[in-house]
């Protein structure tokens, strides 16, 4: 009967003798943690106090979950951008370091994913599985580890890939005014990467969400999520995340291309990333500049820039192309922001508000617009008729200025005219239907060529669609050196000419018969 207690107190005296090993064995070790108070809350922004240890964008934690990144580190206050709902808190919260900077999720699993720049899901198909993360900001790649821009960007529309052409790892700024069709030439790009081993990143900076819903529906419907990343921030969310989306879209970008991916990100766009910049930095009392800009303005655009590149074999060989957009006002180009941008990247495509009116579609003033990059990426049969098209091409704009006045016009001058004005028509496409190379080489030949110079106006966009149709009968031989450095010989120039003539037979004006002669009168004979 006894051994059921002595069994017991065995037990318990094992257990608390191993309870006092551990005790003896545990040494208490203190970390020091720093916690600091918010001491003010205004817009998007909160000053703290009690963290000296704090760095430059270092990422701080706030009660109810939201974080904030120090931007101004003075002695005794630190100024924090907020990258949540500043409503929320209230002076005397507690403040705790994170001991990192800002960083965002990367890899795989994004694509065809809608997200904010925080790394939250957007498109309710459920929480992101995380392989890696990757700190918003980065210093871009050094010059020894870059390679030229050899390999064309082809975006599917014709006036851009022929005559502003874009490379592989250029940055080239789309610019215009409000409702120009700037977004809609960057999608058309995005769209055109179809089944050509290029991912894109389409960040959406300070946009109303039903334009985002729109654009990402259309992508869906295009088939073209499977290979995006769609970084989200709208119009009603703290000037931080603004801020910090065009980085955190980049980050995941170089992920991609630290990988030996080519990839193309957009950023929709800039004006609203420095409207919010300088919102946040006269909130945070920084002295204003030129145009109420911060002076350091131009610095954190060229270094969002100067990370798109195309890296050396030896790094392997990706790229990251940069398609930023910014809206112009009232046609001012030489505004701040804008001349900050064009000065920064390798070109631009200026869309002029008349052209659009008129119905010009991509609007594109192709005057304004230039690629400084391009041009040595651009396959060499683009290269044997853009010349003579853009020339071409300006000769009839400024005959066109002078022909408004009413003057008498040689026959020359007409014919210039007439040759202008089926560039104009053939270099108008509509949105979401990007041309394939074959089809864009066959309407710029004809062109060359002048062959629609004797289609009627109104039959031109049928004729058009005639040329680009015949162009699957270019022999493969030939259309396999469309996508090489090999220029197309006079043979191979001639094939094509003979294929476009063929299709456009059917367009020309039938010729006219001369008028039949009256037989003479009677008396006459």
């Amino acid at each position: 009967m006894t051994s059921g207690p002595e069994t017991l107190q065995s037990v318990f005296d094992r257990t608390f003798a191993d309870l006092g090993k551990a005790r003896e064995a545990f040494e208490a070790q203190l970390t020091p943690r720093e916690s600091g108070t918010v001491s003010s809350v205004s817009t998007g922004v909160a000053h703290v106090s009690g963290l000296p240890g704090a760095g430059f964008e270092e990422l701080l934690k706030f009660p109810r979950g939201i974080f904030g990144i120090a931007f101004n580190v003075d002695e005794d206050d630190i100024g924090v951008v907020l990258l949540g709902d500043y409503a929320k808190l209230q002076a005397g919260d507690a403040v705790e370091r994170t001991g990192r900077v800002m960083d965002v999720v990367v890899g795989d699993a994004l694509l065809g994913r809608v997200i904010t720049p925080l790394g939250q899901p957007l498109d309710g198909k459920g929480a992101i599985a995380e392989s890696a993360r990757l700190p918003i900001e980065r210093p871009a790649a050094a010059i020894m580890d870059r390679a030229p821009v050899t390999v064309p960007l082809q975006t599917g529309l014709k006036v851009v890939d022929a005559l502003i052409p874009i490379g592989q790892g250029q940055r080239e700024l789309i610019l215009g005014d409000r409702r120009t069709g700037k977004t809609a030439i960057a999608l058309d790009t995005i769209l055109n990467q179809r089944g050509r081993d290029i991912l894109c990143v389409y960040c959406a900076i300070g946009q109303r969400a039903s334009a985002v819903a729109k654009l990402v529906a259309n992508l869906q419907e295009q088939g073209a999520m499977d290979y995006t990343v769609v970084v989200v921030t709208e119009g009603n969310d703290p000037p931080g995340l603004a801020y910090i989306a065009p980085y955190a879209a980049t980050s995941i970008a170089e992920h991609f291309m630290e990988a030996g991916r080519d990839v193309l990100i957009v950023y929709d766009d800039l004006t609203h990333h420095a409207r919010a910049y300088r919102e946040l930095s006269l909130l945070l009392r920084r002295p204003p500049g030129r145009e109420a800009f911060p002076g350091d303005i131009f610095y954190i655009h060229s270094r969002l820039l100067e990370r798109a590149t195309h890296l050396s074999q030896e790094r392997g060989g990706g790229s990251l192309t940069a398609l930023p957009i910014i809206e112009t006002e009232a046609q001012n180009i030489s505004a701040y922001i804008p001349t900050n941008l064009i000065s920064i990247t390798d070109g631009q495509i200026y869309l002029s508000p008349s052209l659009f009116e008129l119905g010009v579609l991509p609007a594109v003033d192709v005057a304004k617009s230039v690629s400084r990059v391009g041009g040595k990426a651009q396959r060499a049969v683009y290269r044997a008729v853009a010349g003579d098209l853009k020339l071409a091409y300006a000769q009839f704009e400024e005959l066109e200025t002078f022909s408004r006045f009413g003057a008498r016009l040689d026959d020359d001058t007409r014919k210039t005219l007439e040759h202008g004005k089926r560039i104009r028509s053939c270099l108008q496409q509509p949105e979401f239907a990007p041309v394939p190379v074959p089809a864009q080489i066959a309407v710029l030949l004809a062109l060359s060529a002048k062959l629609f110079d004797t289609v009627p106006l109104e039959k031109l966009k049928d004729a058009e669609n005639a040329a680009q149709a015949a162009a699957a009968k270019i022999p493969a031989e030939v259309s396999a050196r469309f996508d090489t450095a090999d220029k197309l010989s006079d043979e191979d120039r001639q094939a094509i000419i003979d294929i476009a003539r063929q299709a456009l037979a059917p367009f020309q004006p039938a010729p006219e018969s001369p008028p039949e002669s009256e037989p003479k009168p009677a008396d006459e004979r």
